[in-house]
């Protein structure tokens, strides 16, 4: 077998695909869906072609940046875990200069569409930026560091409404807090799959941090999540079809504490992975109820 170093462009590509989990487009589509309905909220409607391609791809490409940061800054910890030891970096398929080099250039190319926005979008940009390369390392000494990542993961909410308006309403920031509350309920669920890796090693996660009350913050958090949209939809205008979008995502949240009641880690990883559906519910109800007007 070839050396790493050795092998061409097309051999690296899978890679470079294991390295922004493509395989796994669960991640990008929890930052995309809430994304869209802040631009439809935004917009009123439909906001048009170009910013619905800026947005949508510098998604993707900003949650595969940070996909390789976070295994630049984990790979001695993805070593212990059972679910990430055979990552590109810590398997030793990848160097970490390779890994950088590959987060630079998509974080670039995000950076270039968020340029034919406006001054506002373009200035939160370097914001996201930050929280994307921090986050990776508030799980050494952060209690919450889901609550980090749900900060990063909640910056394309208020960029959607600057490169609409212009400006940033209070409606978006009950979307903001709902997604907050969002990241940490589908991400606690996450950490409960590692939870005894983490203990192990010494990593802190929300789930480590509320203990035996794992699943009553899980739900509390997803409470809190749709009261937050449903004053967001209230301010926007939404309407009933709103309000069933809501109500889905409140079903499916439901479902989810129930798969997550036993801790059981292929059911809690199960409840993860679901997430999206939850987030797409929403979005179509905004979708939806913004064509069903007068």
């Amino acid at each position: 077998m070839r050396a790493v170093s050795t092998l061409t462009l097309r051999e690296r590509l899978p890679l470079y695909l294991d390295l922004i989990r493509w395989n796994r487009p669960q991640g990008w589509l929890l930052l995309l869906w809430p994304t869209l309905s802040a631009l439809w909220l935004a917009a009123g409607g439909f906001p048009g072609w170009h910013l619905l391609v800026v947005f949508t791809l510098g998604t993707i490409l900003m949650r595969s940046a940070g996909c390789a940061v976070n295994d630049v800054a984990d790979k001695d910890f993805d070593l212990h875990v059972q679910r990430t030891a055979q990552r590109p970096i810590t398997s030793g398929r990848m160097s970490v200069k390779e890994a950088l080099a590959v987060g630079a250039a998509l974080a670039l190319l995000s950076f270039a569409l968020v340029l034919t926005t406006n001054p506002l979008t373009i200035g939160m940009s370097f914001g996201a930026l930050l929280i994307t390369l921090i986050y990776p390392f508030t799980k050494r000494f952060f209690a919450m560091p889901q609550a980090v990542l749900g900060v990063a993961f909640s910056f394309g909410i208020p960029m959607a409404f600057a490169a609409v308006q212009n400006q940033v309403p209070s409606t978006m920031w009950w979307l903001l807090a709902g997604n907050l509350a969002w990241v940490l309920a589908y991400d606690t669920e996450y950490a409960m799959v590692d939870r005894n890796d983490d203990l192990r090693i010494g990593i802190r996660t929300s789930a480590i941090t509320l203990g035996r009350f794992d699943v009553i913050g899980v739900m509390g958090f997803y409470a809190l999540c749709i009261a937050c949209w449903a004053v967001a939809g209230q301010l926007s205008g939404m309407g009933r079809v709103y309000q069933l979008g809501l109500a889905a995502a409140s079903a499916q949240a439901l479902l989810h504490g129930w798969l997550i009641k036993g801790r059981e880690r292929e059911a809690c990883f199960k409840a993860f992975r679901l997430n999206h559906w939850l987030g797409l519910s929403v979005w179509l109800g905004v979708v939806l109820d913004t064509l069903m007007r007068p």
